[in-house]
């Protein structure tokens, strides 16, 4: 039997069909906010012809919160159920202060301290440390933080660049394009005391002291097509070993392929006995980084994937485990390898070089900085 219910009738409320589909749609939405979900959900039904206290009893509400926002609706439509701007207390913190604050970060430093920290500048403004946090925060500010750079000195920077980059990203037709690099003196460590494992709330944790037993050199070649890595590790770091690893390579390649690698400039690299290596094997050509610029070859990425996931917190009582460990990871990598794609062009890595060197010096930065007078085109 329909619940009978007094007063004036209600006229009903009329939808038009994309009105209908949006409300829908807000009412089946998982990641909206829930409130708008109920509102919608509220008009849907108020468009059936129920009162407001039937729709109320059917939704678990309040009869007012139903007549509420049929009337918002009923005035603004689908913009009647968005929340009004609240009013807040007025600001204490005006722009004025936020630029002098900014200014201070970046053009001052305190009495008798390299940097600012929050309380010191808070001191200094007047202000509360979170309140120079959050402004810290807007802006990107991070006083506590220092980073080092070297600029490239090369002559033949750009030239070098633009030779690399062409390499990474149009390779040419039926060659292989290797980036080479040794990552030498890895010490086989092993801690003072048994590592501690991981238990709720508490991270691993392990003495600040260990004990050395040796070192060795990893030479590694990546593939930048398949992502695959050719590696060898060497107790020394010398021509000998180098060669030894280009004959690896060599015998690693498919016969009648041209290779390319991509190399740094160590005087390993450009021995004599590496010129003549290279005078029997034609297909073989070289391609040096600019100086300062190890950015440039993509095996440096592999080594921080190498190092974070099996040195760093390593455990090795020999160099022959260290070894055995190195052997391994690659083994895996290149059973689940990807290729390495190079997206910045010559260009781009150009042209952001000389806006930083133009904005940091405030003028024209040299050519001998490695870029050029005026952004390339």
């Amino acid at each position: 039997m329909a619940t009978k219910t007094m007063g004036r009738p209600r006229a009903r409320l009329v939808l038009t069909d994309e009105e209908r589909g949006e409300l829908q749609r807000f009412v089946r939405s998982r990641a909206g906010a829930a409130s708008m979900a109920r509102r919608a959900a509220i008009i849907l039904k108020c468009e059936t012809g129920a009162a407001d206290v039937d729709v109320a009893e059917e939704l678990h509400t309040a009869r007012g919160t139903v007549g509420k926002w049929r009337r918002r609706f009923e005035k603004s439509r689908i913009a009647g159920l968005l929340d009004e701007p609240r009013v807040g207390a007025p600001r204490k913190i005006t722009d004025e202060h936020v630029e002098r604050v900014i200014r201070l970060t970046l053009h001052t430093k305190p009495r008798k301290a390299t940097h600012w920290s929050r309380r010191l500048l808070a001191r200094e403004s007047g202000f509360s440390k979170d309140a120079i946090g959050r402004i810290w925060r807007t802006f990107g500010l991070q006083p506590h933080r220092s980073e080092t750079f070297s600029l490239s000195t090369d002559p033949q920077f750009i030239e070098k660049v633009r030779d690399i980059v062409g390499l990474y990203m149009s390779p040419p037709n039926n060659a292989l394009v290797l980036c080479v690099d040794e990552k030498s003196q890895m010490q086989a460590l092993d801690r003072s005391q048994p590592v501690l494992p991981m238990q709720f709330t508490t991270p691993d944790r392990r003495t600040h002291n260990y004990v050395r037993h040796g070192t060795t050199s990893l030479f590694a070649a990546l593939d930048i097509a398949t992502g695959t890595v050719i590696g060898k590790c060497f107790r020394r770091h010398r021509t000998s070993e180098f060669v030894q690893f280009l004959d690896q390579i060599d015998r690693s390649v498919p016969d009648g392929t041209a290779v390319h690698l991509v190399l740094d400039n160590l005087a390993t690299h450009k021995a004599e006995r590496v010129k003549r290596w290279l005078i029997r094997r034609p297909h073989f050509t070289l391609h040096f980084t600019p100086t300062h610029a190890s950015w440039l070859n993509m095996v440096e990425g592999w080594f921080g994937l190498l190092t974070r996931r099996c040195l760093a917190r390593g455990v090795h009582r020999s160099t022959s485990a260290l070894e055995r460990d190195v052997r391994d990871f690659i083994e895996t990598h290149n059973e689940d390898s990807v290729p390495y794609v190079w997206t910045k062009s010559a260009d781009q890595i150009l042209e952001a070089l000389w806006r930083y060197c133009h904005v940091s010096n405030g003028a024209q930065p040299p050519k001998q900085c490695g870029a050029t007078s005026a952004p390339p085109h």
